[in-house]
C-alpha cells in the first residue's frame, strides 16, 4: 500500500483537491441526514383485528380466532402467534422473521384470512406497522367553545393543514364524541302497524341511494338519468316509508323474499312513515372512554411522519403551526391550550447534540496525548486532520446508503473517534523519526511509510473484518447494529486512506528536518533503543529482557491472570439492550375484566392525582377505555386493549430513573389491585420492544390451565428479583345467557337471529348503516325503548306484542372467562414480572430454577419468554459472532504473515483483553449486555493491531539478518511508541462516552466505551511483554527443530563420506534446496551484527552458491558512488553508512550481466543478499550401469588435454565442479577400481551444465 503514498507526493495538488471535495461533499450529507432517534424498523410484528359484535369469548374463540390461526399458520415467514378472544373482539397477533418483506407478508396475510369462512357481517383487518409509526408528536387540545365545536374544527380545520406538512403521513384524533342518529321504536306503535325491528334493518339500503339509471336520446343529444338522492338531514330519515309486514318493502332489494309478519299484526297495509312509530334525533354516541390532560377534559392529536422524512423537521413544522391552531379554536378568549404530551424531537436533538460533545472532547483528549508523546504541533495537526475527513467520509457513506443520523450511527462515529486516528499515529510516529535524521524529506517519508503500511493495512483490515459476523445475528440487535457496523467501517477504512495519502502529503509541507545536536549520533540517538534508549525505552527493556530471560515464569503469570480472567464471569451482572432514556414515563392500569367505565375513570383519576403531586412530572395525559380514535397512539410499550393508558412528559432537568422509582412507590401506597388495578410503570423513550419477564403456560383444559398459571404465578411472585407479577387468565365473570327456543319462536314467526337482533336493538342499539349530514358521516342506531338495567327487566322484554323474551327463549346467568388466550394454536396464560434488580441473567437463571422445581399438573408446560428470550437469543448470536470474527482476523492475519504460526500468538491478546474488559465492568458495577459485546467484537480487531505493528516490524528486523532476540528487542523498543500512543489515544477519546458526561446516548455508548477501555489497557500491556516472550519461545523451537532436521540428514552423508575416505563435494542437493554456504541461510553462530546503519548480505548464484571476489558497489539515489568491496570467501560483503536513507546495492561476477537493487537503511543494519550470474559449474551423478552410485574422480580437460577443474564424487555419486570458463571440455571419469569414462562437455558462460556419466561394472560401489 506503500504505493499509495509515493502517488500522493507525485500529486499532491490532486490530493488536496480531492480533500476540499471530500469536505464540502460530507458537510453537505451532514446537512442531508435525517435525524432519528433508532434506525427504521420494519416491526416484525402483525396483528389480525377481528370485530364480532355481541359475541361471547368462547364463540368468537371458536368461530373467529381459531380458523385464522389455521389459516395464517401455512402463510411462510410467521414464526410464532398468539392470540385472545374477548366479547366481541379477536386479536390474533403474529411474531415475524425480522427482515421480513412487510408489505409482501401483509398481502400473503390477506389472502389467507379471505379464504376463512367467517361469520356473516364478520371482516378481518390486517394491520402492520415500523418505527415510523410510533407518532412524531402527541398533542392535547382543549378549548371553552365546547367539545363539538373543537372537535368539528379540529376534523375540518387542523387535521388538513397538518396533513398538509412536508413529511407528514397521518394526523389522528382521539377523544372526540362521535355524532349519530338514534331511531328509537315506539314498540306498541310499530306493532299495531305491522312493522317489525326487522324490517328496518334494510331501510338505508334502499333508500337515499343515487341510481345511474342511462341516457336519453344517446345517439342524438344524450343527457344521463339519475335515480334517488342522499339522505341530507334528519328530515330525510323521519320522511322514510316502511311497509309493514315484509322487510322494509320500500328498501327491499330485487328477489328479495319477504321477512314473516311480527307475531299477532296485520297483513301488510298501507306503507308506514318512521317518523310516526319512531323518534329520530341527533346526538353524542355514548362515552366509549376519556381522554384528559393535566386532569382537565381535552382531544388528542397525533402526528406521524413518512419514512423518509425528518422527524425533527416534521416535529418543528408542527410546532410552528400550534399558534395558528390556538387562534382557530378562538384563542385566548376561549382558553385555547395546545399541550405537548409526547415530542420525540428534543430527546433525539438532545442525544444528537450530546454525543456530539463527547465526540469533539474525546477528539480534544486525542489530540493532547498524541501532542504529548510527539512533542510537536505539526506532527499533531498532520494526525489530527484524519478525525475529521475519516468522520466525514462516513456521514458521505450514511447519506449513499440511506441510514440516518440517529444514537446508533452518532455512537458509532463517536466511538470511530478513537480508532480512526490509530493509523495517522503509527505513520506520522515513523515520518517524524525518519525525517528528524536528515537527508531528503521525501525519500524518508517514503521510507517510513514502506515499513507500517503493510502493518496498519493489516491492522485495519481486521478491525474492519469482525463487523463482517454481525450479518450472522438475526432479530432486533442485527437490524439494529447493522447501521452501526457500517458506520464504523467506513470510517476506519476512510482513516486507512488518509494515513497513506493525505499524512505523507501534508507531512512533506509542514515536518521540518531537525538538525543534530553537536557531537551527537542522530541515528544513535533517535533509532537505536538497544543502544540509546529514550525514557520511555529505559523503563520497558529491562521488563522485556527480564521476560525474555524467564519465559516460564511470565507465562505461569499470564495464565494466573487468564485464571482470574474466568473468576470475573460468575460476578457479572447481564442486561438485555438497555434502558434508552428519555423524558417520558408510561403508565398503564388494568383493572379486572367486567370493570364498568366510571369504575375506570374513577380509579385513573386517584393515579393522575399521584401524578400531579410527583415532582419531575411536567404534563401527563390519561387515556381510560377506547375513546374515538385513540387506537394508535403512544408509544410502544404503553400499555394496550382495554387498560388505561398514561403518558408522562418530565421536565427538563428531571432524573428519569429517580422519577420511576418515585411514582412506583407512591402509586404502591394507592392500594392493592383490588382498589386500583394493576399497575405498571416503564420508562425510557421509545424502547426496544417488551422489558417484561414473560413464562407462557399452555393446557388445553382450562380448568388444568387455571391451576398450573396460578401456580407460576406464585412461584415467579417469590423470585427476589421480580416485581410487578401479572397473570392475564381472567377470573370467571357472570354473564347473562339467551337461550333460544327455536321451535317457540318459529310459531311466533321469530328466528333465532331475529331474536338477537331484537335483544340487540334494546340494549345496545343495531347500527343499520351511515348518513353523511353536514359534512360528517354519521352512524344511524335503531333503539327500541330503554335498554334493561338487570336480569329481570331483560326475561321480561317484549320482543313481539305481548311476547316476551321469556316465551320464546331461556335467559340464564352463567360464569365464563372473560377471553381465552392462544399461543401457537393452544390455550395458553401468560405470568409477567418486571425485573426489579438491574440483573437480568440473574434472574432468568432464579426464574428457570424455580419452574424446573415446579410439579405442574398433568397436560400442562411452562417456558420463559418475553426480554429473556430476547436476550438469550442475542447473547448466542453475539457469541458466534465473535467467535467467527476471531476466525476471520486470523485468515487476514495468515495472508499477511504468510504464516499459520505466528497469527496464532497475535490472538492471545484476545483472551486478555476479556481481562481488562470484564474487570472494568466489575469495576463500574455495569451490566453486561448487547452494546458491551459489541464492544466485545469491536476489541477483537483493535487488539491485534498492536500485535501486528510490534511483529511487523520484528519480522523486517529478522528479514534484514538481525538475529532474534536483538530483532525483538528493537522491535519491541522502536514500536513502544506508537503502540502506547494508539492506545491512549484511544482510551481517552472515549472516556467522555465511558464517563457519560453529557448521558447522550448512555445506554449504548458507555456499555461499549467501558469495555473497550478496559481491554484495551488489559491487552496493550500484555501485548508488549507476553507477545515478544510467546514470539522468542515459538521461533526458538522452530529454529531447533530445523537443527535437528538438517543434522538428522548431515549425519548419513558423514558417515559414508568417512567410510570411503572421499570428504562429500560442495554439490547442490537432490531437492534443489540451497546448500549449507547458501547466501540465504544464515549461519547459527553468527556474531550479532552492529546496530549502526548499514547494508549487509551474501552474494550467491542462481543455485545458491555463494561467490567469492565478486565486486560489489554501493550508490545513492542520486548514482554517486559511495564505496567498493569485494565479497569474502563465504560470499559476504558490508558496508557502514552514516546515515538512513535508500542506496543502490550492485553487483557483478566478472564480465556477467551486473545486478542492481534499492536498499531502505531505517537506522540499523539492513541485510540484503543479491543473486548474479557467476560463473558456470559442471555438475551430475556417476552411476554403473544398474543406476547405483560410484565413487570417482572428475577430471575436465579442454581440447589442448589441460585440466580445467577436477573433483571427486560424494557419497552418492554426486559431483560439482565450479568456476569453469565457457569452452568445449571433455569430462573423464575414473574409478579406484580401473574403470573409466569420457563424454564430451560445452559450457556456457553462466550457469550450470548437468551431465549423468555411467561407468563399466566393476567400480567400487558406494553402498555397503
Amino acid at each position: 500500500m506503500s504505493w499509495l503514498a509515493r502517488l500522493s507526493l507525485a500529486n499532491r495538488a490532486v490530493v488536496g483537491l480531492v480533500t476540499v471535495l471530500v469536505i464540502g461533499f460530507g458537510l453537505f450529507s451532514t446537512a442531508s441526514l435525517r435525524q432519528e432517534l433508532f434506525p427504521s424498523l420494519d416491526a416484525p410484528v402483525a396483528t389480525i383485528l377481528t370485530p364480532y359484535p355481541g359475541a361471547s369469548p368462547d364463540v368468537v374463540e371458536q368461530q373467529v380466532t381459531s380458523p385464522i390461526e389455521a389459516a395464517v399458520d401455512k402463510v411462510d415467514g410467521v414464526d410464532d402467534s398468539r392470540s385472545t378472544s374477548t366479547g366481541g373482539t379477536s386479536v390474533v397477533t403474529l411474531d415475524l422473521a425480522y427482515g421480513t418483506d412487510v408489505s409482501t407478508l401483509t398481502s400473503a396475510l390477506q389472502r389467507a384470512v379471505q379464504t376463512v369462512d367467517l361469520p356473516s357481517g364478520v371482516t378481518s383487518d390486517v394491520v402492520t406497522g415500523s418505527t415510523d409509526d410510533i407518532p412524531v408528536l402527541v398533542l392535547a387540545v382543549s378549548s371553552n367553545l365546547g367539545a363539538d365545536r373543537v372537535a368539528a374544527v379540529l376534523r375540518d380545520q387542523v387535521q388538513p393543514q397538518l396533513g398538509g406538512i412536508d413529511g407528514v403521513s397521518g394526523v389522528g384524533l382521539s377523544g372526540t364524541a362521535d355524532p349519530q342518529i338514534t331511531i328509537t321504536v315506539d314498540a306498541a306503535a310499530a306493532a299495531a302497524r305491522g312493522v317489525s325491528l326487522a324490517s328496518l334493518t334494510s331501510l338505508l339500503q334502499a333508500n337515499g341511494v343515487r341510481i345511474p339509471a342511462g341516457q336519453l336520446s344517446p345517439d342524438s343529444n344524450p343527457t344521463a338519468v339519475e335515480v334517488g338522492g342522499p339522505i341530507a338531514s334528519v328530515d330525510d330519515l323521519r320522511n322514510l316509508y316502511v311497509t309493514p309486514g315484509a322487510a322494509a318493502a320500500t328498501g327491499a332489494r330485487p328477489g328479495a323474499a319477504p321477512s314473516a309478519p311480527a307475531a299477532g299484526a296485520p297483513a301488510t297495509g298501507a306503507p308506514v312513515r318512521l317518523g310516526d312509530i319512531a323518534t329520530v334525533g341527533e346526538a353524542q354516541a355514548p362515552a366509549t372512554g376519556y381522554t384528559r390532560t393535566n386532569g382537565a377534559a381535552s382531544i388528542g392529536l397525533s402526528v406521524t411522519k413518512a419514512p423518509d422524512a425528518n422527524t425533527v423537521d416534521v416535529s418543528a413544522a408542527v410546532r410552528d403551526a400550534i399558534p395558528s391552531i390556538i387562534d382557530a379554536l378562538g384563542g385566548t378568549a376561549q382558553n385555547a391550550q395546545v399541550t405537548t404530551v409526547f415530542d420525540q424531537a428534543p430527546f433525539i436533538t438532545s442525544s444528537i447534540e450530546d454525543l456530539t460533545t463527547e465526540g469533539l472532547l474525546g477528539l480534544l483528549f486525542a489530540i493532547l496525548v498524541i501532542l504529548g508523546f510527539l512533542l510537536s504541533v505539526r506532527a499533531t495537526l498532520v494526525t489530527a486532520v484524519s478525525i475529521p475527513l475519516s468522520v466525514l467520509v462516513a456521514m458521505i457513506v450514511l447519506d449513499v446508503t440511506g441510514e440516518t443520523l440517529n444514537i446508533l450511527t452518532l455512537g458509532a462515529l463517536t466511538i470511530a473517534i478513537g480508532r480512526v486516528v490509530d493509523d495517522s499515529i503509527v505513520v506520522i510516529e515513523n515520518i517524524t523519526r525518519h525525517v528528524a535524521r536528515g537527508g531528503p524529506r521525501r525519500q524518508a517519508i517514503v521510507t517510513a511509510v514502506r515499513e507500517v503500511a503493510g502493518a496498519i493495512t493489516a491492522s485495519t483490515v481486521t478491525t474492519v473484518a469482525v463487523f463482517a459476523p454481525i450479518g450472522l445475528v438475526g432479530g432486533q440487535v442485527g437490524e439494529l447494529f447493522r447501521p452501526f457496523a457500517v458506520t464504523v467501517t467506513a470510517a476506519l477504512l476512510a482513516s486507512l486512506i488518509v494515513s497513506l495519502t493525505v499524512v505523507p502529503v501534508l507531512a512533506s509541507a509542514v515536518l521540518k528536518v531537525r538538525p543534530p545536536k553537536p557531537g551527537a549520533d542522530p541515528v544513535h540517538d533517535e533509532d537505536s533503543p538497544l543502544t540509546s534508549p529514550t525514557r520511555l525505552q529505559r523503563g520497558y527493556l529491562p521488563v522485556l529482557r527480564g521476560a525474555l530471560r524467564r519465559p516460564v515464569v511470565s507465562i505461569l503469570v499470564a495464565v494466573l491472570i487468564l485464571a482470574g480472567t474466568f473468576a470475573l464471569v460468575p460476578g457479572l451482572r447481564t442486561d438485555f439492550i438497555g434502558d434508552a432514556g428519555g423524558n417520558t414515563v408510561s403508565i398503564s392500569q388494568e383493572l379486572a375484566p367486567g370493570t364498568g367505565l366510571p369504575q375506570a375513570d374513577a380509579a385513573a383519576r386517584r393515579v393522575e392525582g399521584v401524578l400531579r403531586d410527583t415532582p419531575g412530572v411536567a404534563t401527563y395525559q390519561v387515556t381510560v377505555g377506547t375513546p374515538g380514535g385513540a387506537q394508535g397512539l403512544g408509544r410502544p410499550g404503553a400499555g394496550g386493549g382495554g387498560a388505561t393508558r398514561f403518558s408522562v412528559t418530565l421536565t427538563d432537568d428531571a432524573d428519569s430513573a429517580a422519577v420511576t422509582d418515585d411514582l412506583r412507590t407512591r402509586l404502591a401506597a394507592l392500594g392493592g389491585p383490588d382498589q386500583v388495578g394493576n399497575l405498571t410503570v416503564q420508562g425510557g423513550q421509545g424502547g426496544f420492544g417488551s422489558d417484561q419477564l414473560q413464562v407462557t403456560v399452555r393446557a388445553e383444559d382450562p380448568a388444568v390451565l387455571e391451576a398450573a398459571a396460578g401456580q407460576v404465578e406464585q412461584a415467579v411472585a417469590a423470585i427476589p428479583g421480580a416485581a410487578d407479577v401479572r397473570n392475564n387468565l381472567a377470573a370467571a365473570q357472570p354473564t347473562i345467557r339467551v337461550t333460544v327456543d327455536r321451535q317457540k319462536a318459529a310459531a311466533a314467526g321469530l328466528t333465532e337471529a331475529a331474536v338477537g337482533q331484537l335483544v340487540a336493538a334494546s340494549l345496545r342499539g343495531t347500527t343499520i348503516g351511515s348518513v353523511t349530514i353536514d359534512g360528517v358521516a354519521q352512524d344511524v342506531v335503531v333503539r327500541s325503548g330503554a335498554a334493561p338495567a338487570d336480569l329481570a327487566a331483560l326475561q321480561a322484554l317484549p320482543i313481539a306484542g305481548p311476547l316476551r323474551l321469556t316465551d320464546v327463549a331461556t335467559v340464564a346467568e352463567v360464569r365464563t372467562a372473560p377471553s381465552v388466550s392462544h399461543t401457537d394454536g393452544s390455550r395458553s396464560a401468560e405470568i409477567t414480572a418486571r425485573p426489579a434488580a438491574d440483573d437480568l441473567g440473574t434472574v432468568t437463571r432464579d426464574l428457570q430454577s424455580t419452574l424446573d422445581g415446579l410439579t405442574l399438573p398433568a397436560g400442562a408446560t411452562a417456558e420463559i419468554g418475553g426480554v429473556s428470550t430476547q436476550q438469550s437469543d442475542a447473547f448466542t448470536q453475539l457469541g458466534i459472532a465473535l467467535l467467527v470474527a476471531i476466525a476471520v482476523v486470523y485468515l487476514v492475519m495468515v495472508l499477511t504473515f504468510g504464516s499459520l504460526l505466528q497469527p496464532l500468538i497475535l490472538l492471545i491478546s484476545i483472551p486478555f483483553a476479556a481481562t481488562g474488559a470484564l474487570g472494568l465492568l466489575r469495576a463500574t458495577d455495569t451490566p453486561l449486555g448487547v452494546p458491551a459485546l459489541i464492544g466485545m467484537l469491536m476489541l477483537v480487531g483493535i487488539v491485534v493491531t498492536n500485535a501486528i505493528v510490534l511483529i511487523d516490524l520484528v519480522n523486517q528486523r529478522r528479514r534484514a539478518g538481525v538475529p532474534l532476540r536483538e530483532s525483538i528487542l528493537d522491535g519491541a523498543a522502536q514500536r513502544l511508541r506508537p503502540i502506547l500512543m494508539t492506545a491512549v489515544a484511544t482510551v481517552f477519546a472515549l472516556l467522555p462516552m465511558a464517563l457519560g458526561l453529557t448521558g447522550g446516548g448512555v445506554f449504548i455508548s458507555q456499555p461499549l466505551a467501558i469495555v473497550v477501555i478496559g481491554g484495551l489497557v488489559s491487552s496493550t500491556l500484555l501485548t508488549l511483554v507476553l507477545v515478544p516472550v510467546l514470539y522468542s519461545l515459538v521461533e526458538r523451537f522452530r529454529d531447533r527443530l530445523r537443527r535437528r532436521r538438517e543434522a538428522r540428514l548431515a549425519e548419513p552423508a558423514a558417515a559414508d563420506a568417512g567410510e570411503s575416505g572421499v570428504p562429500p563435494a560442495d554439490a547442490v542437493s537432490t531437492d534443489g534446496s540451497a546448500p549449507d554456504d547458501s547466501p540465504w541461510t544464515e549461519p547459527e553462530n553468527a556474531a550479532p551484527l552492529p546496530v549502526g546503519p548499514g547494508v549487509h548480505g551474501r552474494v550467491g548464484d542462481r543455485a545458491g552458491r555463494a561467490l567469492r571476489g565478486v565486486e560489489v558497489s554501493l550508490f545513492d539515489t542520486a548514482g554517486v558512488l559511495v564505496t567498493t568491496t569485494e565479497t569474502a570467501p563465504d560470499g559476504s560483503y558490508r558496508f557502514d553508512v552514516a546515515g538512513g536513507g535508500e542506496y543502490v546495492v550492485a553487483a557483478r561476477s566478472g564480465e556477467r550481466e551486473p545486478v542492481a537493487e534499492l536498499v531502505a537503511v531505517n537506522g540499523g543494519p539492513a541485510w540484503h543478499d543479491l543473486t548474479v550470474d557467476g560463473p558456470a559449474a559442471v555438475t551430475g551423478v556417476v552411476r554403473e550401469p544398474g543406476g547405483q552410485g560410484v565413487v570417482a574422480t572428475v577430471t575436465l580437460v579442454d581440447d589442448r588435454g589441460e585440466v580445467v577443474a577436477a573433483g571427486r564424487t560424494d557419497a552418492g555419486g554426486r559431483y560439482d565442479l565450479r568456476e569453469v570458463p565457457a569452452g568445449e571440455y571433455h569430462l573423464l571419469v575414473a574409478s579406484p577400481s580401473g574403470s573409466s569414462a569420457t563424454t564430451r562437455v560445452t559450457v556456457p558462460s553462466t550457469g550450470t551444465v548437468a551431465t549423468e556419466i555411467d561407468v563399466p561394472a566393476g567400480a567400487v560401489p558406494t553402498s555397503h
